[in-house]
């Protein structure tokens, strides 16, 4: 029973050390964001990525999401968190853009903590005004778990910012069970097929009935699919044959920091990618 004591205190000590350098981690500049392409599975090319938060820790190194994302949404830290991806993320791709990549654009995940908060709107349009970059080039994904479970008024707010022109996404696709009826209801863009789907694709002339019955299904209801998690040849092959629009995955990249990310867009489609 005392070692048991010990080990929830020493949890509780871990966890509070890890809130109060959390708190710290924006204000001092700690917060990083590494790029994962969003690559066209028609031409090769890249035409969009995806931003992803990590936290460069002084002691920690760099911690992955995972480790502080649900913390930062039961403190409460995950506006600022969102707001200063939201910010970096637009800005980065306005200056991509203006490189000379015009029809670039960016996804963003957004909490589900998020929704349904009276300034969502208002901190998204800040920060595409902000920074320049135009509404249609920001995609918002949120998991279709957190879709399913929304209530009218953060629906509402989803349709305010897709009036604006910012593109909207359902994340992890196929894992939140929401029903058809409910999913042509959402003001969404495009579907994100969760990664766990793809497993069963181990050579090229492998298929998977439901990972083509969702990409038919989305296609029917006038929206774009991306598969992410690609990481094989054979699973390229599968998603062309089944006219998936845009892949994500280590087949084309792991997330990589700004100045990767330009190197890679500015060099020409890999071999992998087009053959």
């Amino acid at each position: 029973m005392e070692a048991f004591v010990h080990s929830m205190q020493a949890v509780a000590a871990e966890r509070l050390s890890l809130d109060q350098d959390l708190r710290r981690a924006v204000e001092r500049e700690q917060l990083r964001l590494f790029y994962q392409p969003l690559v066209s599975t028609g031409s090769g090319e890249i035409v969009g990525c995806e931003a992803l938060v990590r936290w460069q820790h002084p002691l920690r190194g760099l911690v992955p999401p995972n480790s502080f994302i649900r913390l930062a949404e039961e403190t409460g830290l995950i506006s600022a968190i969102d707001t200063w991806v939201l910010r970096t993320a637009s800005t980065q791709t306005t200056a991509w853009r203006r490189a000379g990549h015009p029809d670039l654009f960016v996804a963003v995940n957004v909490s589900g903590r998020e929704l349904g908060r009276a300034d969502l709107v208002d901190r998204v349009e800040a920060a595409v005004v902000e920074s320049g970059l135009p509404p249609g080039r920001l995609e918002l994904e949120i998991t279709e778990t957190t879709a399913a479970m929304q209530p009218a008024d953060a629906l509402d707010e989803l349709r305010q910012l897709r009036r604006a022109g910012v593109m909207i996404a359902i994340d992890d696709f196929g894992t939140g069970y929401s029903s058809l009826s409910k999913l042509a209801m959402f003001p969404v863009d495009r579907l994100k097929i969760d990664r766990s789907f793809l497993s069963s694709i181990r050579q090229e002339s492998d298929d998977d009935p439901l990972v083509a019955a969702m990409i038919g299904m989305a296609h029917g209801l006038g929206l774009e699919v991306t598969a992410e998690g690609v990481k094989t040849r054979a699973q390229l092959a599968f998603l062309r044959r089944s006219g998936c629009d845009l892949l994500q995955g280590f087949l084309f990249s792991p997330p990589i920091a700004a100045g990767q990310f330009q190197e890679l867009r500015d060099g020409p489609p890999q071999r992998a990618w087009t053959a």
